[in-house]
């Protein structure tokens, strides 16, 4: 018994992609009777609205159908219910990404066997950010600090036509005016300072369309990975390929360290994002919430 599904659709997500896979996916759930209802998003953070409201509504399973902003949205909604009866998370990648779903090998499009849907489930963890303004927000694959938020920032404002390509196309003015700044982190009590262009923070192991920064990364062992990059501007080009691969590590221009939780100061402010979603800048406490809600696979 897959319980009642709530569909969760992003219809502009993949250049409109999601919309267009809906009838496929609505198809195949009419074929196992399953008991279903379709949300529409329509403005940022709506898919976070529809998530609480679905739960509220009894859900047993939210999927979110489209990019890794989608679920960023849907997993921030199933946080904000109870502990002790919130909803599995499904997921559809019919984004420009789709990285999240790699970590558990769903498929990148509406699939008419289901796979993420309904089926057995696993236990993960999800990271928590807290603002000094005390606003908080849920992520559940990937955050970063510095260059590469910043690049996600200039991406936003390009044309959606460019997909995944956006961040290819923002990353080179970016890299070329971005400068080194000192960052501290306090890892578990631990702290480390140093000069560098960018802190990433893993739960997953996939983001900028299938780049593979965190290979060894376990979303359900209660901890995230972090890679600090201390070395010079040209290390972002240069390990590039490697990162694909999951090559990249180790690496002695990248400190390396996990934990459970992360207080973050910068030198000065930096953007801050996760599942490349623009979420504050520094200062940033992120912390891991374990064992925190089912997903589909």
């Amino acid at each position: 018994m897959s319980g009642h599904i709530a569909l969760i659709v992003n219809p502009r997500a993949g250049m409109n992609r999601a919309g267009r896979e809906l009838p496929t996916l609505m198809a195949a759930l009419d074929a196992t009777k399953s008991d279903y209802e379709v949300h529409a998003t329509k403005h940022p953070g709506h898919a976070s609205e529809l998530a609480v409201i679905a739960a509220s509504a009894g859900a047993t399973t939210v999927v979110a159908v489209g990019g890794d902003g989608t679920v960023n949205e849907v997993v921030d909604g199933i946080m904000q219910t109870d502990p002790g009866a919130r909803p599995s998370l499904g997921v559809v990648a019919a984004g420009s990404g789709a990285d999240f779903a790699r970590s558990f090998d769903l498929p990148e499009h509406a699939d008419a066997d289901l796979k993420g849907v309904i089926g057995e489930t696993r236990r993960i963890d999800v990271g928590h950010m807290e603002f000094e303004d005390r606003s908080g927000h849920h992520f559940v694959n990937i955050a970063n600090i510095g260059l590469a938020a910043a690049t996600v920032e200039r991406a936003e404002r390009l044309p959606r036509r460019l997909g995944k390509a956006r961040y290819i196309v923002a990353f080179w003015p970016v890299l070329a005016r971005y400068s080194k700044c000192e960052i501290s982190v306090n890892v578990d009590g631990t702290h480390y300072s140093e000069n560098a262009h960018n802190l990433l923070l893993a739960n997953g192991r996939y983001a900028g369309g299938g780049m593979n920064f965190s290979p060894h990364s376990d979303p359900s062992d209660g901890r995230l990975d972090a890679q600090m990059n201390i070395g010079p501007k040209r290390q972002a080009v240069s390990l590039i390929p490697k990162i694909y691969r999951g090559k990249h590590l180790p690496d002695t221009r990248i400190l390396q360290v996990s934990g459970s939780r992360f207080e973050i100061d910068t030198e000065r402010p930096l953007m801050v994002e996760a599942d490349g979603e623009l979420l504050g800048e520094t200062p940033v406490t992120i912390t891991v919430v374990a064992d925190a809600i089912a997903i589909v696979v």
